[in-house]
């Protein structure tokens, strides 16, 4: 089985390079990774000599989708696509069980794993934090345990090329930049064919690093924009839509009291309220974070 990794990356030169000598550590290396940088100025060119795989660059416009997209193209010839944020760690076995699920069910499409800690939710982890929650999880190899699940979580995501390339479903393009939700809707399109599952046993950290993230205006407007785009296409349900939502704004009411320093909670409920505006006068679209 011929297994890549592909990263979509942006202002976040030094932990990419983080995340390449973890992947060199992984017990099963990648057959090949692939990168998609939005600048030159994006990818350490000299630390990539060391990597003990093959390494191509593939070129897009900016943004999550078609930098990914273009990833998919590159990775055509592979049986199998791992999509890594820049920003998480694999424990070193990552791949090696990628690859032993894979090959154990033949109907699996969507895998994704169990992150131990999540630095999303607060200000970010240090590159040798998540080190050490790797090196000190309780449950480092526990019994495996496959659930289905209903998508991919987006910063650690298996995908089984054939299906995606046979039927061209690829990351939707009208989502820009950030494209909140967007691994959503791809493994929901996905679905038909075959099984989307969360396995424990491909584990890491996602450090939520705070730089090369979209503003809060934006992200606060693709809160609203987004899941009700996914609602129209068809890919996901209204009432999945609206508890999304409504949880955001719950969120961004509460945060924008006495907000943390890194999250801007005003700055989200500000998009979320420019949403709400444009869909009462029939004008939400995804597409206009582009102009903010």
């Amino acid at each position: 089985m011929k297994i890549a990794v592909g990263v979509a990356t942006s202002g976040r030169r030094t932990i990419l390079a983080c995340l390449i000598d973890r992947l060199a550590a992984q017990t099963r290396k990648p057959d090949h990774l692939f990168l998609s940088p939005a600048t030159g100025e994006d990818i350490d060119m000299e630390h990539l000599r060391s990597a003990p795989f093959p390494v191509t660059i593939v070129s897009s416009p900016k943004g999550s989708c078609p930098q990914r997209n273009a990833i998919i193209n590159a990775a055509a010839g592979m049986d199998a696509l791992i999509f890594f944020d820049d920003d998480f760690f694999p424990a070193a076995n990552y791949l090696a069980e990628t690859e032993a699920l894979l090959k154990a069910d033949e109907t699996i499409v969507v895998a994704t794993g169990h992150v131990i800690f999540d630095g999303i939710h607060g200000p970010g982890l240090q590159a040798e934090e998540a080190d050490r929650i790797i090196k000190e999880d309780p449950t480092p190899d526990p019994a495996p345990a496959i659930v289905p699940a209903h998508n991919a979580y987006g910063c650690n995501m298996t995908f089984r090329l054939q299906p995606i390339l046979a039927h061209r479903i690829y990351f939707d393009e009208e989502l820009p930049l950030y494209a909140w939700q967007e691994d959503v809707d791809l493994c929901r399109r996905l679905s038909p064919y075959g099984k989307i599952v969360n396995f424990n046993r491909l584990r890491g950290v996602h450090l939520g690093v705070k730089a090369g993230r979209t503003s809060g205006l934006r992200f606060g407007y693709s809160q609203i924009a987004n899941p009700l785009y996914l609602v129209k296409k068809g890919s996901v349900s209204l009432k999945w839509a609206l508890r999304l939502m409504g949880g955001n704004v719950a969120s961004n009411i509460i945060g924008s009291i006495n907000p943390p320093p890194y999250v801007d909670r005003r700055g989200r409920l500000r998009g979320n309220l420019i949403a709400l505006r444009h869909l009462l006068v029939g004008s939400l679209d995804p597409r206009h974070i582009t102009h903010m």
